[in-house]
This record gives C-alpha cells, structure tokens and sequence, in this order.
C-alpha cells in the first residue's frame, strides 16, 4: 500500500481501523496456513521421532548391544532428528534458517578437529560394540598386544597379558587395525617347530612327535596332531608340529606339548642340534 494512501486513511480513526483490520487480514492470508503447516509438521513429525526412537531401541537391544551403549545411541539420535525437524519447522514458517546451519556447522567442524583423536577412538568404540568382533573374556591380538578383554568401553579396550600386565589400546587403532580373535572358535591350533639333526632318520622322528602329541592331556584327537618338514636351517632338519586344543586350553597345551617333545626325543636318542664351538689351534 503507498505511504501517502496510508497517512490519508490514518487520519481518521475509521481510517486507523480500516488499516489494521486489512493489514492483518493480510498477514492471516499470508502466515496462517503457514503456521498451520508447520505447527501439523511438528505435532506429526514429533510422534515420528519416538516411534522411530522406540524401534531403534528395541533394534538395539535385539542385536544385543552393550547396554550401557543403548541410551547414549537413544538419545543421540533422538536429538538429531529433533533438531532436524525445528529447522524444517523454522523453514516452512519464513524464518531463514541458512546461517542458523551455518553457524552449527562451522561449531561441529571445530569441535570435530580439537576432539578428533577422541572422537576417533568413540567411534572405533561404537563400531566394536556394535558389530562385536570380541567381546569381554575373548584372547585378541591386536597391534601386536595378546591378551584377555578384560573391558570394552567406548573410548578404550583393555586387556590383560600373559605377563600379567594391563594393555590399554585405543578403541580407534584397534578398529583401523588387524584384530586376531583366538577365542571365536572352538579349536586353536598350537604351532611349534621342532629342529632334529641332518642324520636322523625322519619318518622315525615324525612317528615319536605323533606319538607324544597323543599322550598329552587336553590335545584333541580331532582334528588330529599333525607332523611334517616345514624347513631346512643351518644345522637342523625343521619340522611342524601341529596339536590342537581347546581355546580355553591352548596355554595348557603348549606348554605340556613343549615338554612332551624334549622327553620323546631323548628317549628315542634323537638328536636336537644346538650351536657347537670349535676351538681351532695353530
């Protein structure tokens, strides 16, 4: 409406209230069915978000993941999706919303880059918790650590050693990296490697290892002990010996497989060749 209509008609005082009442009328054409819109966008879009929220949830919580994961899961999700839907219900209303997402952009980048190793290790930690790839009791090596998880948290996996020592290893190089789970299956294979000298007869060799690897407790018949040349060294024919244990039981096993080998060689007088040093005189 040009300004000089404006002041004639608000000379008067009908004039005055002919001017609100078709300025306002104006604003109802115009901002009503907006706010109509948006206020159903998030009446409906807010019953959304729990239902989506409950599912999620319950997704979680049939996948078993760890428990104390789920409500930071909840309600990290349930925050997004929340502000998502105020910036739509923003937009539909008039309100420009494009340095509001700026700004929130620009704070999550700098907060992203002065908490990237932490944020990279919460991720590592999301993604192990989730997908499972050890759990708590598992014998893992990782980065060239074996241990037993002790604890999965979301920023740190901790496991304790054989030496009877706490490895605290970073949850996001443990899921950037090779993760060997020895606990996964049933069965573990123990390799050893056993060198007999060059003039010993070898299928007598291979027969007294099977043997032995027979008679030591917890070794499994099935899959069976095996015995073959796996190398030649300097002064040694080297050969595989491959008994097979329970997981739980590999430690037990190794050892008593070690001590089996030394006393069924000797017995059958044959020789393990170790560094000799000769003294030449002139």
């Amino acid at each position: 409406m040009p300004i000089k209509k404006i002041i004639q008609d608000t000379e008067t005082e009908a004039g005055k209230i002919d001017y609100w009442v078709n300025y306002l009328t104006e604003l109802g054409e115009i901002y009503l069915p907006k706010v109509a819109a948006a206020t159903l966008t998030l009446v409906v879009g807010w019953w959304l978000i729990s239902r989506i929220n409950y599912w999620f949830k319950k997704i979680l919580v049939n996948r078993e993941v760890e428990i104390s994961l789920i409500p930071f899961l909840c309600s990290l999700v349930n925050a997004l999706l929340k502000v998502l839907l105020l910036v739509t219900v923003a937009s539909m209303v008039g309100i420009a919303t494009t340095s509001f997402v700026a700004v929130l952009g620009a704070a999550s980048l700098a907060v992203g880059l002065a908490l990237q190793g932490s944020l990279s290790n919460f991720a590592g930690g999301v993604i192990i918790l989730l997908f499972k790839p050890f759990k708590v009791g598992d014998l893992i090596e990782s980065d060239g650590i074996l241990g037993v998880v002790q604890s999965i948290t979301v920023l740190n996996t901790i496991l304790a050693t054989p030496a009877d020592n706490t490895a605290i290893l970073p949850n996001g190089q443990v899921a950037n990296n090779k993760v060997l789970n020895y606990t996964k299956e049933n069965n573990r294979r123990v390799d050893l490697t056993i060198g007999i000298g060059y003039d010993e007869d070898v299928d007598k060799a291979k027969a007294v290892l099977l043997e032995a690897m027979r008679k030591v407790p917890k070794v499994l018949e099935s899959p069976a002990p095996f015995v073959g040349i796996i190398g030649f060294g300097d002064s040694s024919v080297d050969l595989a010996v491959r008994p097979y244990a329970k997981s739980g039981e590999y430690w037990d096993v190794y050892f008593a497989a070690n001590e089996a080998i030394k006393k069924a060689l000797d017995d059958s007088n044959i020789e393990i060749p170790y560094p000799h040093q000769v003294e030449i005189r002139k």
